[in-house]
């Protein structure tokens, strides 16, 4: 039975390294897709293509086992083989558990700092168990644990993240005063000295970091790159520059979707090569382990595992099995789209939805900045400030509304930039042997160079600086979660031994079950038909038609958010209200993203069609008090039931049902109105105001009586009269909405049928 514990440890730790595999490409390839992505240089399917060989030329390049995994981190001497066995099992459950919580969130993480801390946690917890068990002391951990090379890597993080952001910034600068916006303009020799300099860092950058294992790269050339490094540079500097001309002159081929090109596969085959260990370092360190285990005959509590500080390479047939896993992971998972996103995001030139709200630290960063920006500027000289302020001016050009989601998040310059900087520094690091996460790198070189851009602009900054401050926030809490978690899982394992590892393989099996579901569900919601759409058309007529779309879900939701309030009330139930105060709310966020977009759509409006703006923003305005209403509505029927007030009475609870019932009709009527295109139900809609707003004077009417002479309750009163004002309140926002609708409609369609007759 004891070796059979092994066995199944083992075959566990393949399982969840292939698991690994797919949470950390999920969360990787934002390192080598967003420069492409974001630019639009390519067709995505190309972008794609290019990864996928990218990742596959990696994997089998890839030879060198981490050795971080085998004794970067503890000194294997020191334990034997159950204990190592034990911190290798709660490396891997914590990282994929880790790695998927990230990528359900969308947010990039670095998979090599998630690994060293896990490591270091869990043999942190198996070492202090032995030092207790021998009586010694907590100085006894420097015995066990290798400090120096944890240190070295937490000081990495923090560099790493502060010069990426900064040369990025830099480079970019430079680039954009150089080259300006309008880089199509530029003559042929600055579009290939660009490229020349730009390819010359990616090709070191793929000799250097990505190829540095592989036995091809062994020989003249490795020694000559690694002795003579600015000779090299200088010689490919001048031969690239020399292609790129010939190239853009004779071929009319541009550079920049070269480089983008070049420079995405140099990344992805640098990704495989290296970060590939971060997944299948510590099952391969096991698999070994176990070998030289059972070939010895000790017994498995009594075994040294001195034997793991010897280099041993990692078997190819493993590594294409790998590569492979990767490249289809890259193709399926909706993770990694949304990982991508996040860094595209955060680093769009134009104006848009922010996904992350301002804080206070995100404020004063922009408070501080504008200011520094400011007395720094008032020292440059005007004339060659007003010659730089000239190069970073957006050309002007129209895009029709339907178009704009097409566009690129940043031009081919910056995207340029982001991969050879990023090469460059990766390169640099690595030839020094200095621990640097590509996350870390690549990320902050976006944050960066979009920062040099002036895409951060007074309408964005504190909404993209907060992104930032959240996605580094996050780095850190990856650190320290991975370090916890690891020891703690590490120490359930060595107390509960095999039932603690079924337990916590099927609770990881759970949660990783859970998540998937969840944000699938997350993904077809942000689908569903009931999700609000932006107007598109620049007439009136078209914008009828689109938003018609829109009233009907608005009302739909409105019916559902407002019976449910009752409902929730009626029973008293909390979850049931939390549920719709959610929902209220989710409706208020996306009118008020409708409303955002009000400025895009004006400026894309034709001239003759101007008047379509006035009826878009009143039918905005309208939807607005809608959501504020069922949102109040919503808010006080939870608190009320939250803070444990009484209940409504039986007259007060069948009032508001009748209230309920009167409404849903209208909403009913109204939303098959709007469905069927059928506007002259709406006339009859209308029909019905005067008898909605009596049947609601009459419940405040009532409740006033109820109040002199038997009421006792003033938190049930004051709830009651809110809900019969803010029905009322709603009821006036939906019916202003259809008188302008139908308005609108009658007279649009009215010349038109002049015309029939």
């Amino acid at each position: 039975m004891g070796e059979n514990i092994y066995i199944f440890m083992v075959v566990a730790l393949g399982v969840l390294a292939i698991t690994d595999l797919v949470v950390g490409v999920s969360n990787d390839a934002v390192n080598f897709l967003n420069s492409a992505i974001g630019s639009k240089a390519i067709s995505f399917r190309t972008i794609m293509i290019v990864a996928s060989i990218g990742i596959a030329f990696g994997a089998m390049s890839s030879s060198g086992m981490m050795e971080v995994a085998r004794k970067g981190i503890f000194n294997p001497g020191e334990f034997v083989f159950e204990e190592i066995m034990f911190i290798f099992m709660a490396v891997m459950i914590t990282d994929i558990l880790l790695l998927d919580f990230f990528n359900t969130l969308g947010m990039p993480t670095s998979t090599t700092v998630s690994i060293v801390f896990e490591l270091l946690g869990a043999s942190v917890a198996i070492s202090l168990i032995k030092i207790a068990d021998t009586q010694g002391g907590f100085s006894d951990l420097a015995t066990y644990i290798n400090t120096d090379k944890a240190a070295e890597i937490i000081f990495g993080i923090l560099l790493s993240v502060f010069i990426a952001f900064s040369i990025g910034a830099l480079v970019q600068f430079i680039s954009r005063a150089l080259i300006s916006f309008n880089y199509m303009t530029r003559s042929k020799w600055v579009e290939s000295v660009f490229g020349g300099l730009a390819i010359s860092a990616i090709v070191y950058f793929i000799l250097v970091k990505g190829l540095k294992s592989a036995a091809l790269f062994d020989g003249v050339l490795s020694e000559f790159v690694a002795t003579q490094p600015l000779a090299f540079l200088a010689g490919n500097f001048v031969f690239w520059t020399l292609a790129s001309y010939i190239v853009a002159s004779l071929l009319k081929w541009n550079i920049y979707r070269i480089v983008i090109g070049f420079g995405t596969f140099a990344l992805a085959m640098a990704f495989a090569g290296n970060d590939l260990v971060n997944f299948i370092g510590v099952p391969i360190a096991a698999l070994q382990s176990y070998q030289d285990w059972s070939a010895s005959g000790i017994a498995p509590t009594e075994f040294n595992m001195r034997g793991l500080a010897a280099a041993v390479q990692t078997p190819t047939m493993l590594l294409l099995l790998s590569g492979a896993v990767m490249v289809i992971t890259l193709w399926f998972s909706s993770k990694a789209k949304g990982v991508v996103k996040t860094s595209v995001d955060l680093a769009r030139q134009d104006e848009g939805d922010e996904r992350f709200q301002p804080n206070y630290l995100s404020r004063q960063i922009v408070k501080f900045s504008i200011v520094a920006f400011e007395n720094i500027s008032k020292v440059i000289p005007s004339s060659i400030r007003s010659q730089i302020d000239k190069q970073f001016v957006l050309p002007q050009t129209y895009v029709p509304k339907s178009k704009t989601q097409e566009q690129p998040a940043f031009d081919l310059v910056r995207a340029s930039v982001n991969l050879m900087v990023a090469s460059v520094l990766i390169s640099i690091a690595t030839s020094m042997k200095l621990p640097l996460s590509t996350t870390y790198v690549t990320f902050m070189v976006a944050m960066g160079t979009s920062l040099a851009d002036r895409a951060w602009g007074a309408e964005s900054a504190v909404y993209r600086v907060a992104g930032v401050l959240n996605v580094i926030g996050g780095w850190f809490f990856t650190a320290l979660s991975a370090f916890v978690a690891a020891a703690i899982i590490a120490y359930l394992l060595f107390i509960g031994k095999f039932v603690s590892l079924v337990l916590m393989l099927i609770a990881a099996a759970a949660i990783l079950l859970r998540n998937y579901i969840s944000h699938n569900k997350k993904t077809k919601e942000i689908k569903a038909e009931d999700s609000l759409r932006r107007a598109e058309s620049s007439s009136i007529q078209g914008v009828i038609e689109e938003s018609a779309t829109n009233i009907a879900n608005v009302v739909k939701r409105s019916n559902r958010i407002y019976s449910n309030s009752i409902q929730g009330l009626s029973k008293h139930d909390l979850d049931f209200l939390k549920k719709n105060k959610k929902q209220s709310k989710k409706l208020a966020n996306e009118i008020e993203g409708l409303r955002n977009d009000t400025f895009y759509f004006i400026k894309n409006l034709d001239e003759a069609h101007v008047g379509a703006s006035n009826f878009y923003i009143n039918i905005m305005g309208y939807l607005t008090d809608m959501s504020q209403s069922l949102e109040y509505i919503g808010k006080v029927s939870y608190n009320h039931v939250n803070n444990n007030h009484k209940k409504l009475k039986y007259n007060q609870i069948k009032e508001l049902k009748e209230i309920d019932i009167a409404l849903e009709k209208i909403f009913n009527s109204t939303q098959k109105a709007f469905e069927d295109r059928s506007f002259e139900q709406v006339g009859t809609v209308l029909n019905s105001r005067e008898e909605l707003y009596d049947m609601v004077s009459q419940k405040i009417n009532q409740q006033v009586s109820r109040t002199r002479t038997e009421e006792s309750s003033p938190k049930n009163t004051t709830l009651y009269f809110s809900l019969l004002l803010e029905s009322k309140d709603l009821i006036t926002a939906m019916m202003n909405l259809l008188e302008q609708y139908y308005a609108e409609h009658d007279s649009s369609v009215a010349p038109a049928t002049i015309e029939k007759k």
